[in-house]
């Protein structure tokens, strides 16, 4: 577990972050996969999901009443099935600026910029990133994510990355009615 130093500049502990969480959007090729894809004559076929992660999307759910989004610019059939499979309602497939979404995000969740937990591992993420109130990455994460999160993770993309997030944000979920 890596913690950035920008939380300790700016005197803000993790706890106080985290306890603010309402939803969770993650990426999905680097975070919910290994980054490997396989391919034959017919394209795309396969990407591997780990069981664990689908079990930190559950236990969000349950334990904490915190939703997950799932926002990927591929248009994948198997993140769509994945999304269905963890009961997952919001999903955004083949989206080039996720930054684009986040107001609509706010406002469908009725939720601040502050509510957002973001799970990223590359380019693509950054700007969405900047703007949520906890932002973490696989430990295989890119340089580029990994100078702006405020976790890095111990489990790599596709291996635990999430459901690792995932634990770290019930130990400091305010848990309201439940």
């Amino acid at each position: 577990m890596v913690i950035d130093n920008h939380l300790k500049e700016k005197n803000i502990s993790l706890k106080e972050k985290l306890e603010k969480i309402k939803v969770v959007i993650t990426d999905n090729d680097g975070v919910l996969t290994d980054t490997g894809v396989y391919y034959s004559e017919k394209g795309e076929e396969l990407k591997r999901f780990s069981i664990r992660d689908g079990m930190g999307v559950e236990r969000l759910r349950k334990q904490a009443g915190i939703e997950t989004i799932i926002i990927t610019g591929e248009k994948s059939g198997s993140v769509k099935a994945r999304a269905r499979k963890l009961q997952i309602e919001e999903y955004y497939l083949g989206v080039k600026n996720k930054l684009d979404l986040l107001d609509e995000i706010l406002k469908r969740n009725e939720i601040n910029e502050e509510n957002i937990a973001f799970i990223g591992d590359d380019v693509n993420d950054l700007q969405i990133m900047e703007r949520v109130g906890f932002k973490a990455t696989p430990a295989d994460g890119t340089i580029f994510i990994k100078k702006i999160a405020d976790y890095i993770c111990e489990n790599k993309s596709g291996n635990g990355a999430f459901r690792e997030v995932a634990e770290l944000i019930l130990a400091f979920a305010v848990k309201e009615g439940l």
